[in-house]
């Protein structure tokens, strides 16, 4: 049986203004910064250890994993790649996402949010907000680099990165832990989970706190679990599937 952790970043300061963030590389708020030491507090007195672990490209997914390993005492190679990016949510990034519902009804923010196959408008390249105009992505391919996504996009890029990059590790032996985004985990989820089109957007992903996932031999899941108080899960799943509605 092999076992890895999954842990989407900590409470960005755009999740606190409940933003469309995106690509757009913004840092944790105190309180995410709280949630990924947590979550290392937690996984050292589980008595978890790590060979290696694999990271996005952005600042928060980045900080939650320097803060989670620090409580842990561990220094280990990290992997990063844009393949483990939010989903790219194209004009809507830096948009409040109860006043777009205000705007346009809260039916049509859930599918920007959450509908497989629905992607938000588009950037125009010459719009600086552009991943190609980002630094950050100088060495990645013009042509893989998006204007906007679904979570069907996500799929298409987080899936050959686990099957190319991260099972052949599993299978040596090394012990992993992801650290990546909401939609970017509910792509590999579903994968590892098959779980339907129609039922994904139900999947809802609590920020900084530790989910494992025991797999068998072939990499199939046996089971999965969070680890951390369960009311405090419930209730941060719970305010997750309301970020999408108007406020009265």
């Amino acid at each position: 049986m092999y076992k890895i952790v999954l842990v989407r970043h900590g409470e960005s300061i755009w999740n606190k203004k409940n933003k469309f963030t995106g690509w757009t590389d913004v840092g944790l708020s105190k309180k995410g910064i709280a949630e990924s030491k947590q979550a290392g507090q937690i996984l050292k007195k589980e008595d978890y250890k790590f060979d290696i672990a694999f990271c996005s490209m952005l600042k928060r997914a980045k900080q939650t994993l320097k803060y989670l390993l620090r409580e842990m005492n561990l220094k280990i190679p990290v992997k990063y790649s844009w393949r483990l990016n939010e989903k790219h949510y194209g004009a809507l990034q830096g948009l409040n996402k109860a006043e777009k519902a205000k705007e346009v009804g809260e039916e049509q923010v859930f599918k920007w949010r959450r509908v497989y196959d629905c992607r938000p408008p588009p950037l125009s390249k010459d719009d600086p907000r552009h991943p190609i105009n980002d630094l950050l992505y100088k060495d990645v391919n013009r042509k893989d680099l998006p204007d906007t996504e679904s979570l069907k996009d996500v799929v298409k890029r987080v899936v050959p990165y686990w099957k190319n990059e991260i099972i052949p590790l599993i299978k040596s032996g090394k012990k992993i832990i992801i650290s990546a985004h909401g939609n970017s985990l509910r792509a590999l989820i579903k994968y590892l989970d098959n779980i339907p089109d129609n039922d994904i957007p139900n999947l809802n992903i609590p920020t900084g706190i530790p989910l494992v996932y025991e797999l068998d031999e072939n990499l199939k899941p046996i089971k999965h679990y969070y680890l951390g108080d369960k009311e405090q899960i419930k209730k941060q799943v719970e305010a997750i599937k309301n970020q999408g509605k108007r406020k009265m």
